[in-house]
């Protein structure tokens, strides 16, 4: 057990809580209830007059950081941490890389987006990478279980904000930059800066495989351990045949030729197949085993998940991205088909200045979208929407703001060969409407229409 704690709920006696003020919560508020419950000292920014242990310092946050990762990473110095960072693809590049070091006979655990998951458990987290407190806590439970690999996604937030302090990365993975979360780091040079802090915490002979194919690679390759994939890659996508829920690939290294056959679809995805396998190779593990378990491997929820009614195909996928949400109607435009139907929405109280250009890649590249509500959070929904089809030329659209009205509505239009992708929540099972958070999953409501059908 860590002995700081920020959540004076969750304190137990004898830790010390250290007060954080939040966007939205100040810790300070919560001392008296962290001393009821049994801190033995409180660390705090503000001089409050109080009768208990106590110290005050310029700021709790670098505190906790600095504590933590000085206490506790020589407890977890014997992991091997495998980390991801980009802007697209960190979840499937990683969950790839958990499931294959499995599939080889490996404990192996992942830390991201969809959770913190090991065998058969899965932990709900806030974060792609989780604060400093809860993210070591993790990873000392990873000790305990005597599992050998973490493979964890790497937000340019938690770079920025130092969330892995105290970490070493046996090696690591660059997938791709484009514009998002400009909101937080006011322009590309910022959001660039963040990403590269990743190269700090890669060990000495640690290798870090970079996206050939992406233009921002080549500031990552100060680090001299670094190797490529791509179309031009160290790892070199030679011929592939994409289908809808399958991918035949063939690819090189070293003049040798690999083929495989993947249980994944789009071109994107044999990016974050070729990252995976090059970051285990470098790790010592046979390119030729890596590709005899592929075939083992499945993308994670919510990623490129793939259901198929009579014969149209339904694709619940989390592009949220301007960026994100053209590679992936692309890459289904690629496919044999009749039409394609998109469904997609924007968040609320985010980087309003995506949301036109999401909605116009979206009309450009589909026959006929529905726009609808992704997480409006405390920002009024018609506002959203004036935003999202603010300049468009298009009119193959319609409006349903009713998430699950608008699933339902796509299903009911599909022809053969038709393909609905359903963008922007991918695995997430829940919707945030004025501060309350609502049941919705987009693959669970895929699932009762083709039930009921």
């Amino acid at each position: 057990m860590i002995i700081y704690e920020t959540d004076s709920k969750k304190i137990k006696p004898g830790q010390i809580f250290v007060a954080i003020k939040g966007n939205t919560v100040d810790g300070h508020d919560y001392i008296d209830e962290a001393i009821k419950n049994g801190a033995s000292k409180v660390i705090m920014e503000k001089d409050i007059p109080l009768d208990f242990p106590h110290e005050i310092v310029a700021s709790t946050e670098e505190y906790l950081k600095n504590h933590i990762a000085l206490e506790y990473q020589d407890q977890i110095k014997d992991l091997k941490i495998i980390g991801i960072t980009g802007t697209n693809g960190k979840t499937t590049s990683c969950y790839l890389i958990y499931q294959l070091l499995r599939a080889l006979g490996k404990k192996a655990a992942y830390i991201g987006t969809i959770g913190y998951i090991h065998d058969d458990y899965t932990q709900e987290i806030k974060n792609t990478t989780p604060d400093i407190l809860s993210l070591y806590n993790i990873l000392l439970d990873v000790k305990e279980k005597e599992i050998e690999y973490i493979v964890m996604e790497v937000s340019s937030h938690s770079l920025y904000e130092e969330r892995i302090k105290g970490l070493h990365f046996v090696a690591c993975g660059f997938t791709n930059l484009t514009e998002d979360h400009l909101d937080f780091h006011k322009n590309m040079e910022g959001y660039l800066q963040s990403k590269l802090k990743i190269l700090n915490y890669l060990e000495d002979d640690g290798t870090i495989l970079l996206n050939s194919d992406d233009e921002y690679s080549k500031y990552f390759e100060k680090k001299n351990n670094y190797k490529t994939y791509g179309l031009n890659g160290d790892y070199k996508i030679v011929t592939y045949q994409i289908k809808p829920d399958h991918t035949h690939l063939t690819f090189s290294y070293q003049n040798e030729i690999y083929e495989v056959t993947t249980n994944l679809t789009t071109k994107f995805n044999i990016y974050n197949y070729l990252n995976a396998i090059g970051i285990l190779h470098s790790l010592k593990f046979s390119l030729n085993d890596l590709v005899k378990v592929t075939k083992d491997i499945y993308p994670p929820k919510g990623r490129c998940e793939t259901f198929i009614k009579n014969n149209s195909y339904i694709i619940v996928d989390y592009a949220h991205t301007p960026d994100a949400v053209e590679k992936v109607i692309s890459a289904y435009q690629d496919l044999p088909h009749h039409r394609i139907i998109t469904i997609l929405g924007c968040g609320g109280d985010r980087d309003a200045f995506k949301r036109p250009i999401m909605g116009s890649i979206a009309t450009k590249l589909s026959e006929h979208v529905i726009f609808t509500n992704d997480n409006p959070r405390f920002e009024d929904e018609k506002h959203i929407m004036n935003d999202i089809i603010k300049g468009n030329t298009k009119d193959n659209y319609e409006i349903i703001y009713n998430r699950k009205d608008a699933i339902t509505k796509g299903i009911s239009l599909l022809e053969d060969n038709d393909i609905l992708l359903i963008l922007g929540k991918g695995h997430e099972n829940y919707q945030m409407i004025k501060g309350v958070k609502y049941h919705l999953d987009d693959g669970e409501i895929v699932r009762e229409c083709l039930k009921e059908n």
